[in-house]
């Protein structure tokens, strides 16, 4: 019975050990956590002065990319998706 308290008790202190490592982990994570919130904090700040202040980004050229053969267009703004209804159909050709 001596062998196995022996187990139990390597095996308590390898989970006190895992326990203690975690703890560590955690509160490293914490730290690293409230730093990076600090400097979300931070870069909010200077883009609400900016911001007032006037300063603004230039709008980005539209690109127009022609779409790849076999591949639909995406509607223009405003304008409704063809649907299997209100698709255009080609008229059958007769072969022969």
């Amino acid at each position: 019975m001596t062998e196995q308290l022996s187990e139990q008790q390597s095996h308590l202190k390898n989970l006190l050990d895992q326990r203690a490592t975690l703890i560590a982990e955690i509160n490293e994570l914490n730290s690293a956590a409230a730093a990076k919130r600090e400097l979300v904090l931070r870069a909010l700040g200077a883009i609400e002065y900016l911001q007032q202040i006037g300063v603004e980004l230039p709008a980005p050229p539209a690109e127009e990319v022609a779409p790849v053969e076999g591949e639909v267009a995406a509607p223009a703004e405003g304008e409704v998706p063809p649907t299997p209804e209100t698709e255009a159909i080609p008229a059958p050709t007769v072969e022969g």
